[in-house]
Formats: structure tokens, sequence, C-alpha cells
């Protein structure tokens, strides 16, 4: 816990103030080294700590030595919970059977359908050629179906028995028309790896920090990241409630502020858009157009 990492840090003769002691432990965090029994920490540093973890505090060039009172007992948001050295938790090896037996289930977990253009956008160590044994004794074993499950994509597909029937099912049932917003990585969106993402005039981007905003599991923007930039799909123009979404990515405190300047590499006020953004509440700016919510 906390106290014991500053307590170990002043054993040691070392500098244990508070932003010292955290600077060196993200440190080994963004290394590798070290893990946290709890996403507490993470979320902290999302919601605005990555500030206090960045670097230790200087006065005059020097780090500065903790005074008397400094340190809380309890610790920053973003060092709280457990932390554990990494290595331990590797030991024993696994034997490479066991290993590419855990990565097949942990991508069919994550997917449901398991395709090669998945494999690929993970990108797995051997590609799909990598798992595809494993996949093969999965299925002879009865624990994975193979089928051509989604059209479009490659006819070598692995799907975990409850995601077929899901999928069933779905296509039973009318769609939900609510827009849903993810992050451009995530394995729920899957254009940019598994699929092509539709003809835009745009460059959209598979790139962490934007988001994309789906309708009916077609994407009609990406919010390209930091907010500065849109690329629109085709449906946008017949789907304006995309806009109250990515308002929805300020109001819940997952971006600061949306400043809009460009939508598909035009000045955003050369555009239609200008006008309807403005009309959602978003006020001309120098730049563009900014929604602070």
């Amino acid at each position: 816990f906390w106290p014991d990492l500053v307590a170990a840090a002043q054993l040691a003769e070392l500098p244990y103030d508070q932003d010292t002691v955290l600077a060196a432990l993200w440190d080994l965090v963004w290394a590798g080294e070290v893990t946290n029994d709890s996403l507490a920490p993470i979320r902290a540093l999302l919601a605005g700590g990555a500030k206090k973890a960045a670097k230790p505090a200087q006065t005059g060039g020097r780090r500065r030595r903790a005074r008397p009172g400094a340190i809380n007992a309890l610790g920053p948001p973003t060092a709280a919970g457990r932390w554990s050295l990494v290595a331990p938790l590797r030991e024993p090896a696994p034997a490479p059977t066991m290993a590419a037996y855990a990565q097949a289930h942990q991508l069919l977990d994550r997917y449901g359908v398991l395709t090669r253009e998945t494999a690929l956008g993970e990108g797995v160590v051997g590609g799909f050629a990598g798992v595809y044994p494993v996949l093969k004794a999965l299925e002879e074993r009865g624990e994975v179906r193979r089928g051509y499950f989604i059209a479009g994509l490659g006819a070598a597909q692995f799907a975990l028995p409850g995601a077929v029937d899901r999928l069933r099912a779905e296509r039973e049932i009318q769609s939900d028309e609510a827009p849903l917003v993810l992050a451009a990585t995530d394995p729920a969106q899957p254009y940019g790896a598994v699929m092509a993402w539709p003809d835009t005039e745009g460059r959209p981007v598979r790139a962490a920090g934007a988001h994309v905003v789906l309708i009916k599991g077609m994407p009609i923007v990406e919010l390209e990241r930091g907010g500065r930039s849109l690329v629109t799909f085709p449906g946008a123009s017949d789907n304006p409630a995309w806009i109250t979404s990515i308002q929805e990515l300020v109001k819940d405190g997952r971006l600061r502020k949306l400043e809009i300047a460009k939508v598909d590499g035009v000045p955003v006020r050369e555009t239609p858009w200008a006008a309807r953004l403005e009309a959602a509440g978003f006020a001309p700016g120098y730049r563009g157009m900014t929604y602070r919510g």
C-alpha cells in the first residue's frame, strides 16, 4: 500500500515526498514492472491525476524534500489500492501450448467471433496461423464452433456457442437506432481493423483518443483525438443525433471541451456543419466551433 512504499523510500534514505514516490511508482507501471489489484488508480489518472504523476516536484532545479506533515497517510488517488511486482506473477512460465490456449480463449472472449482479420488487428504473433491449430483443437473438443457467421469476412471463422446464439437472435429483432459512442480502438468498434471504413472525404484513423459514433452498427462520424476535427461517413446528414452524442463526452467528463476546427479536412466554417453545430449549442470561436458543456 502507499504508506509502505513511502516508508520503504524513507528507509532507503531516498526522497520520499509524495510527488517523487508517485512519479517513480508510475514509471514502474508504464515499464510493466508493477501492477495493482484495482482499477481505481487508472480512473483517478484519467480524471486528472496525470499531472501529479508526470514528474516529481522540483524547486530551484532540485528535488523537494518532504516536510513534516507533508505526507498523506492515505496517499493520492492515483496511488490507491495494493501494488505488487509483475515478475512473480509470470512464474512459472507457462508452456507454449498453454500460452496459445489462453490467448485463443482471450480472443474468443473479446470478440465472440474470431476471424483472420481480428487476429491480424490484434497483432497476434504469427497472425491467424499462430492460433489456428488451437482453435481447430477447441472445435474438435466442442468448445467452439466453426462456420461462416459474418458475411464479408474470412471463411475460417470460430465462435463461442453463446455468441452464435446471440447473433441469430439479433437477426430477428430490430436494432436500436440510438447512437453508440465507442473509443476508436475498442474491440467492439471493428472499423479500421476487422472491417474497412466506409467511403468518406476525410481520413479516419483507428487511434487512441479518437471516438466513433455508430448507429445500427454503422459508423456515422469519427471524432479525432482532442475533439478538434471530425470525419463524417454516409448517414451523418440524416442522423443529426450524433451531435448530442459527442456533446455527452464533455458532459460526462471524458473530454474537457470540443473545439472542432475541421470537418473532413475542410475548415468547419466553410462547411454546412457550422450552422448545425451552432444550432446544437456550439459557439463560434477563433479556431472553429467550441462546446464546453
